[in-house]
């Protein structure tokens, strides 16, 4: 491989490596595999213009295009001149996309989804720095410089993250930044002649030659850097610990990841995404009744919990009926009122799970939805999603009494077994509380409103959402011993305890009541984002309670004095907590587009859910993925005849034995690649020639200069020499008299000659020869090895 082509695979190595720092901001790998693929075609075209050669200025143009031309096969192929040459359109979808990534970043917690437009910043943005990278370490040939866009690159990703597993990205981008100087190192030792490497070596020893010597001295003197980089701030107090510090960016007591709550709130880091200067309206709604401070709009129900998150159970999807079954467990003798409620949703506002009132009976909406009947819930079909939506649901307010709730029959036995279930992992201190709270309560509905009251009243929990509370599976223990949380927290826990006693329970994700305009409508914002808990009493369903201090509204059937309890205001926070409004609304798990989309199930969702979702960028992620190798396997195909010539004329002409045992081999390789060259540029073999008759011919019929015959003749005596010398000494410099000559043939040609030379040069034709003659070799072997069927005529036993 030469000193150029070492360059530019280290150069894509080292950025790779490095946009590897990224993986933690998004919750999809597939990105970097795209980004790889992408970026190795750049560094292939670069290779390629450098080896014709053009000037800087056209390779880098050539990169660049052909960078354009692949972004717009993986992201705009539908609105590009045959799905490959972009046009107006294509640009407009790239700003369309990039906005929207904008957004998607400013809206989503880390891990955030992959939508299309963030995989378009990832994939366009390594691109381009792996561009800048290869024109300075390999096109300038100055790898020093290059580590400043691998540097940016590293601190985005730095900055962004939580700082979680931060030495491992450190160490990645580092090998990678070092593989790149010693390359570049290396080749220009390479260029300097053989390198003093120790003691002297046997006559015909080459095992020390070469840049052999300063290359590992580079990689000691690299691998010490790094050691002292990771290792040494872990011995200075004044210092946070080092990259390889285990305290985080938190000030709990948890094992790092900034100290948040994985157990109960795996995307704890939601309050950096929703602490913006300006809330953002994500919804105006319009409801027929006069009392808005219950109109919450639910999104999903996570109800299954595993000890380390709440999510949605698996669930069948069906086609949106006209009208919804009635609602599970209400009773005709229950007060209900219905309402309708009109919803316009903010054009970048992208949720594939409908915001609607609990429980619905019935929505009038366009476009590809699907019904979800457990949690009543729609959920988009085919990317369908909620940005721009504008449609009417009708539901019913529910308003059972505290003695309808309290005489509440026992529910049927399968579904107490399915929403009661709790992981044996739960720590013991959450049932000892759930029954600490309770005691003397008659009935569930008495130990639903104290959990409540606990935690809104007279517990002593505050409202924070920049709280510290560690992780691991006793998350939930370390809520209920520091009493700090925000909206999960408190829906987490109450679930959970409500479990423990036996009572149905699972947790609602949504929006909380908005604010009232002098329109009449009400405003959604991203700050009203929420989450409460669902306690399930036969008679009337699956019933709101509110646990989270300042937020929301108690509901009014909770507010009637239960035994050994406390009438919860709405108005006031809970004992010992701050009064300061929050501005964040929290969450649960995220889940990818296409898992939701799989029956209506998914492996994680929840508060994030109320911030919104990515278009479906898994199915056009693998689809332009397909026609990415695809493109890449028809280019490689074109290319292989020009890639085998590279390959045999690197061997032939390549760094060889200076022994004189090895004269004949060189000699013989660089007539070969002579005579070969020749061949591309249509001057055919005559094998029966002898080696001086060959180079006469070759001068004559390609019309070489003096120089270049020189050259000619020189590889000719070279041949002749090895072939009939009693002993055949080295002759220097035949790779160089190949290469002229070469030059000197592709002068005198005209542009087909050279074009047909380059991409299909004929003496490839040889691998054809090859391989006919290995075949008829293997089947003589097969023939005569083949033990004789029958005895041969005549011979008898």
């Amino acid at each position: 491989m030469s000193g150029r082509a070492r360059l530019a695979l280290c150069a894509w190595v080292a950025t790779i490596l490095t946009a590897c720092a990224l993986l933690p901001l998004v919750d999809s790998p597939v990105w970097l595999l795209q980004a790889a693929v992408l970026l190795g075609i750049q560094t292939i075209v670069g290779a390629g213009a450098r080896r014709v050669p053009l000037a800087w200025p056209l390779t880098v143009a050539a990169q660049l295009l052909v960078t354009l031309v692949l972004l717009t096969l993986v992201f705009a192929r539908e609105q590009a001149f045959f799905g490959l040459i972009p046009g107006p359109d294509t640009f407009q979808r790239f700003g369309t996309l990039l906005q929207t990534g904008t957004d998607d970043v400013g809206r989503y917690a880390i891990p955030a989804p992959l939508s299309d437009g963030i995989r378009l910043m990832l994939v366009g943005g390594a691109l381009l720095i792996g561009l800048a990278v290869d024109t300075l370490a390999v096109t300038f040939r100055s790898a020093a410089p290059a580590g400043l866009p691998l540097l940016a690159l590293y601190s985005v990703a730095a900055g962004l993250s939580d700082g979680s597993g931060g030495w491992v990205w450190f160490l990645l981008a580092a090998v990678g930044y070092l593989m790149l100087l010693l390359a570049e190192g290396r080749d220009r030792l390479s260029q300097w002649g053989r390198v003093f490497g120790g003691g002297p070596r046997a006559p015909g020893d080459q095992s020390a030659g070469g840049a052999v010597a300063p290359v590992r001295t580079g990689w000691r003197t690299g691998s010490v850097a790094l050691v002292v980089a990771l290792f040494v701030p872990l011995a200075l107090p004044s210092l946070d610990g080092g990259l390889l510090s285990a305290a985080g960016n938190g000030v709990g007591s948890g094992s790092g990841g900034g100290g948040t709550i994985s157990a109960v709130n795996p995307l704890v880091s939601l309050r950096d995404s929703l602490n913006v200067d300006e809330d953002r309206q994500v919804m105006s709604v319009r409801n027929s009744s006069e009392d808005t401070q219950d109109l919450y709009l639910r999104i999903v129900s996570l109800d299954s919990f595993d000890g380390t998150a709440w999510k949605p159970s698996q669930r069948h999807i069906e086609d949106v009926p006209k009208s919804f079954p009635n609602p599970l467990g209400l009773r005709a003798d229950v007060r209900r009122t219905e309402i309708t409620t009109t919803i316009a949703a903010a054009d970048w506002y992208a949720q594939d799970w409908l915001p609607m009132p609990y429980p619905a009976t019935g929505v009038k909406i366009d476009g590809s939805w699907r019904f979800e009947p457990v949690g009543r819930t729609l959920v988009g079909d085919h990317g369908q999603n909620t940005r721009g939506a504008r449609y009417t649901v009708t539901s019913l307010d529910v308003q059972p009494t505290a003695e309808q709730l309290a005489e509440a029959p026992q529910p049927d036995p399968a579904l107490v077994r399915e929403f009661t279930q709790v992981p044996e992992s739960l720590p013991a201190i959450v049932a000892r509380t759930a029954r600490e709270v309770t005691a003397g309560s008659a009935n569930d509905y008495e130990r639903a409103v104290k959990l409540q009251d606990y935690f809104a009243v007279s517990g002593g929990f505050r409202y924070d959402t920049q709280v510290q509370v560690g992780s691991g599976s006793n998350a939930i223990a370390r809520f209920l011993r520091d009493k700090e949380g925000f909206c999960v927290h408190f829906s987490f826990a109450m679930a959970s305890m409500a479990r423990t006693l036996g009572i149905p329970a699972r947790v609602a994700v949504g929006f909380a009541p908005g604010t009232p305009q002098p329109d009449g409508t009400v405003s959604v914002g991203l700050r009203d984002a929420h989450a409460w808990p669902e306690l399930y009493f036969e008679g009337v369903g699956w019933t709101r309670f509110e646990p989270t201090p300042t937020r929301g509204s108690v509901p009014e059937y909770t507010q009637s004095q239960a035994p050994g309890g406390e009438v919860p205001n709405p108005d006031l926070p809970s004992q010992n907590a701050s009064v300061a409004p929050s501005d964040s609304a929290s969450a649960s798990e995220t889940c990818t587009a296409a898992q939701r989309r799989l029956d209506g199930g998914c492996a994680s969702e929840s508060a994030q859910a109320a911030l919104g979702r990515n278009d479906d960028s898994g199915w056009w992620s693998v689809k332009g993925l397909a026609w990415t190798l695809g493109v890449l396997a028809l280019l490689a195909l074109l290319l292989l005849p020009m890639l085998w010539r590279l390959r045999i004329r690197a061997v032939r002409l390549g760094q060889h034995g200076r022994a004189d045992a090895d004269a004949t081999v060189h000699a013989l390789s660089a007539w070969q690649e002579l005579a070969d060259t020749a061949w591309d540029f249509g001057i055919g073999p005559e094998e029966s020639q002898t080696p001086r008759k060959a180079a006469a011919r070759i001068v004559r019929l390609g019309r070489l200069d003096p120089r270049a015959a020189d050259a000619v003749h020189r590889v000719a005596d070279a041949v002749e020499q090895v072939l009939y010398a009693p002993s055949p000494r080295p002759t220097a410099g035949l790779a160089e008299d190949v290469r002229r000559v070469t030059e000197a043939l592709r002068t005198m040609a005209g542009r087909g000659t050279k074009l047909r030379a380059m991409f299909v040069p004929r003496s490839t034709v040889r691998v054809v020869w090859a391989l006919s003659a290995r075949w008829a070799t293997l089947s003589a072997r097969a023939l005569a090895a083949r033990p004789a069927l029958r005895k041969p005529w005549g011979q008898h036993s």
